[in-house]
C-alpha cells in the first residue's frame, strides 16, 4: 500500500473525538463516528459540523504539534538546544540540534504522515460539506474553516520540506495508485495553493464576535495569509492585511498587559489571541496535545531526589539569552532558570524546582509550562491541556512593522516596535531599521516555533543572515541544504521513487 492509499484510508476513519468549541471551552467525550457517509451528511444537519470538528481535532496529534514538532522548530533553531541528558534522543533530536538529520530519522516521517493524514481529513470534509442541508452561508463558513486549517497544514509543510504533494479531493479507489498524486509540487505551486485556501477563508469566515471561541475567524485567516506573504516578500499584501487587523478591529484585539500571562490558562483565548489550538478536559483525558508540555518540562539529574516535571528537552540557548536587553521582562517569562543550591527555583504557581545539583539542565522553556496545581488538568500529565498559541497580535504587529519598513513607512514600523517594547518595560527606540525589527521579533516570539523558519526567510532577504546566526550558536548551516529537512525515506520508497529528495540529502 503506497502512502497515498494510507492518506485516503485515513479519511475513511474520521475520529470525531469532540472538540466542543463553545464559549466555555468544554470538550465532549464523543466516541469515534467512523465513516460519515454521503447519506448521513445529506440527512443530518449536524454531520457537516462533525466533519469540521474532526479537522480541528487533528491539531491535537502528537506528531503534528507535539514532541517532534518541538524538535524540528525550536531545537533545530538557535533558540533551543536539545537538552535532556547528552545521550537521550541523540539519534533524532540531536540531529535536529546539529542540523544534520538524515532521511531515515523516524520522527520526520511521523510528522510528514500526521500532516498528510490531517490534509486527507480536511479533503474528506470539503468533499461532503456541499451535500449538507444547512444554508449556503453556513456551508461557506464550514468550508472556510477547513480551508484555513488546510492552508495552515500546508504552510508548515512547505516550510519544513519545500514543495510537497498537493492532495486535492478524495480520489476514487481505482485512482489512488496514480503517480501524479505522489509527485511533489514546486515550492511556488504549494504557496499558491496555500494562498487560495487562505483567501477563501478570509472572505467567508466571520469576525471574532460572531463565532464561537476557538474557531477560525476572519482575522486568523488574514493574519495567516499576511504571514505567508511575508515569506514571499510580498510586502504590500503583508502590510495591507495586518494594517486592517490592527486598525479595523480596535477593541477586539490588543496586547495582553502581562506578557507572561499569554501562555498561562488565564491567557488562553485572550484579547491578544488570534488563533490557538484549543485544549481542555474530557472524560478520556485526551483533549490536549500529547507530550507537548511534558517533553519540555524540568528533568531530574545529578542528585535527583524529586518527582520531576518532564523529559527536559528544548532548553533555551545561550544565544537566545544573550539576545535580551537588560530588564526586558520577556526574558524571565520565556526562560525558566534553575538556581544553584540551596535556593532552587520557585515557579509562578509556587512549585519549587530543586537546585541545579538535582536538575539535568540550567534552563527550560517557561512558555511550555502548565501548572499541575494552579491550572486545570485531569491527571494525565502526557496530555496537559495547554492551548498552543499559533497566531497572536504581537506577531501581527511584527509582520506589519517589517512590511512597513520595506515599503518606506518607517514611522509606522517604529510605532509597532515601540508598542511591544512598552509592554516589555523597555525604553522606546528613537529610530528603526531591519536589524532592530528582527531583534524584536526574536525576543517577542522566542520559543514559539518560528525562529528556524524566520532565519531561513531572513537569509533570503539578507544573504549570510542564517549562516551567521547559526554560527553564533555553534552550528554549521549549509546553504542549499539546511533550508529544509529531508523528505522521509519511507515516503520515497512507498511512492516507488516518484517523490524526489531534497538537495544534499
Amino acid at each position: 500500500m503506497n502512502y497515498t492509499q494510507l492518506f485516503i484510508r485515513a479519511t475513511l476513519l474520521v475520529a470525531m473525538s469532540g472538540l466542543g468549541l463553545t464559549g466555555c471551552k468544554e470538550f465532549l467525550d464523543t466516541p469515534p463516528q467512523g465513516q460519515i457517509s454521503e447519506a448521513a451528511v445529506r440527512s443530518d444537519p449536524a454531520a457537516a459540523q462533525s466533519l469540521v470538528t474532526g479537522v480541528y481535532n487533528s491539531l491535537w496529534e502528537e506528531n503534528m504539534h507535539g514532541f517532534t514538532f518541538v524538535g524540528m522548530t525550536n531545537i533545530a533553531s538557535d533558540d533551543g538546544d536539545k537538552g535532556s541528558s547528552p545521550a537521550d534522543g541523540a539519534n533524532s533530536f540531536g540531529t535536529f540540534d546539529n542540523l544534520n538529520p538524515t532521511p531515515n530519522v523516524g520522527n520526520i516521517n511521523d510528522l510528514w504522515s500526521a500532516y498528510f493524514r490531517s490534509i486527507a481529513r480536511a479533503n474528506q470534509a470539503l468533499s461532503l460539506i456541499p451535500l449538507s442541508p444547512v444554508d449556503q452561508t453556513t456551508r461557506n463558513q464550514y468550508e472556510a474553516e477547513v480551508r484555513f486549517l488546510r492552508g495552515y497544514f500546508y504552510f508548515n509543510l512547505v516550510r519544513f520540506f519545500g514543495g510537497v504533494p498537493i492532495l486535492q479531493g478524495v480520489p476514487p479507489v481505482d485512482q489512488i495508485n496514480n503517480t501524479a498524486l505522489q509527485a511533489r509540487a514546486t515550492r511556488e505551486e504549494t504557496y499558491n495553493f496555500i494562498i487560495n485556501d487562505l483567501r477563501f477563508a478570509a472572505t467567508n469566515l466571520p469576525i471574532k464576535a460572531q463565532t464561537q471561541t476557538g474557531k477560525a475567524t476572519k482575522a486568523a485567516a488574514m493574519g495567516m495569509l499576511a504571514k505567508v506573504y511575508l515569506y514571499q516578500k510580498n510586502w504590500q499584501q503583508a502590510y495591507t492585511l495586518t494594517d486592517s487587523i490592527i486598525k479595523n478591529q480596535v477593541g477586539t484585539y490588543d496586547l495582553l498587559p502581562n506578557y507572561a500571562n499569554i501562555w498561562r490558562e488565564t491567557g488562553a483565548n485572550s484579547v491578544e489571541s488570534i488563533f490557538e489550538v484549543q485544549t481542555g478536559i474530557n472524560l478520556s483525558c485526551t483533549a490536549a496535545i500529547n507530550l507537548y508540555v511534558v517533553c519540555q518540562g524540568p528533568r531530574a539529574g545529578g542528585r535527583r531526589g524529586w518527582s520531576d516535571l518532564g523529559f527536559g528537552f528544548n532548553t533555551p540557548s545561550q544565544s537566545l539569552l544573550d539576545e535580551y536587553e537588560p530588564n526586558d521582562t520577556r526574558r524571565d517569562a520565556t526562560i525558566m532558570f534553575i538556581n544553584p543550591a540551596p535556593r532552587g527555583t520557585v515557579l509562578w504557581d509556587g512549585f519549587r524546582v530543586p537546585s541545579r545539583d538535582s536538575v539535568e539542565n540550567d534552563r527550560y522553556n517557561y512558555k511550555a509550562y502548565h501548572s499541575r496545581t494552579a491550572e486545570r488538568n485531569c491527571g494525565n500529565n502526557d496530555r496537559l491541556p495547554k492551548n498552543l498559541r499559533i497566531l497572536r497580535l504581537g506577531e501581527v504587529l511584527l509582520i506589519h512593522a517589517e512590511a512597513a519598513q520595506a515599503l518606506g513607512r518607517s514611522a509606522e514600523a517604529l510605532a509597532d516596535i515601540n508598542r511591544l517594547r512598552t509592554r516589555a518595560v523597555l525604553p522606546a527606540q528613537a529610530t528603526i531599521d531591519l536589524a532592530k525589527i528582527w531583534h524584536e521579533r526574536r525576543v517577542e516570539l522566542a520559543m514559539e516555533h518560528d525562529r528556524f523558519f524566520d532565519l531561513i526567510r531572513q537569509e533570503d532577504v539578507q544573504p549570510g543572515r542564517a549562516v551567521q546566526a547559526f554560527a553564533a550558536h555553534g552550528k554549521t548551516f549549509v546553504k542549499g541544504k539546511n533550508e529544509v529537512f529531508p523528505i522521509p525515506q519511507t515516503q520515497i520508497q512507498l511512492s516507488g521513487g516518484v517523490l524526489t529528495q531534497n538537495p544534499q540529502y
